[in-house]
């Protein structure tokens, strides 16, 4: 039997299955905290096997506390946006891969993030992240 995964150190993550590109966002990520330094250390790690190394995080400024321009360890540079659609990440890697994130904001109940991360990881899903969002408060 595997150990569970330590909460603090893994990321809440759901990505659509490789293939032609579909819908609005590739996936969707639950993070504990408004702290992007903290909080994208254990998603890199686990976005490893579709995007490495991620060169740059897009980021909407108004979805996060302040965050350095790079990331300390390492070449990861940060860019905050007033333009980057709110609730998403785009992680941008070699040779342009880029995965564009739906963000399930911290605060939100279980229940309506796990309703919002299997709608935004279903590969017919063409909504916005904002109706991706509100379909999980509603439902």
């Amino acid at each position: 039997m595997s150990p569970a995964p330590n909460p603090t150190t893994t990321s809440r993550l759901r990505l659509k299955p490789q293939g032609p590109t579909s819908g609005y966002v590739d996936g969707a990520w639950w993070p504990r905290s408004d702290d992007l330094s903290a909080e994208l250390p254990p998603l890199l790690t686990d976005l490893a096997p579709r995007v490495d190394p991620v060169a740059r995080v897009a980021y909407h400024l108004d979805d996060w506390g302040p965050a350095p321009r790079r990331l300390p360890r390492g070449q990861v540079r940060l860019e905050g946006f007033r333009t980057t659609a709110p609730h998403t990440v785009t992680l941008v890697g070699p040779a342009g891969v880029r995965l564009v994130l739906l963000v399930i904001p911290p605060s939100t109940a279980e229940p309506a993030a796990e309703q919002a991360m299997a709608a935004a990881v279903d590969p017919a899903d063409r909504q916005s992240p904002a109706d991706l969002l509100a379909a999980g408060t509603t439902r």
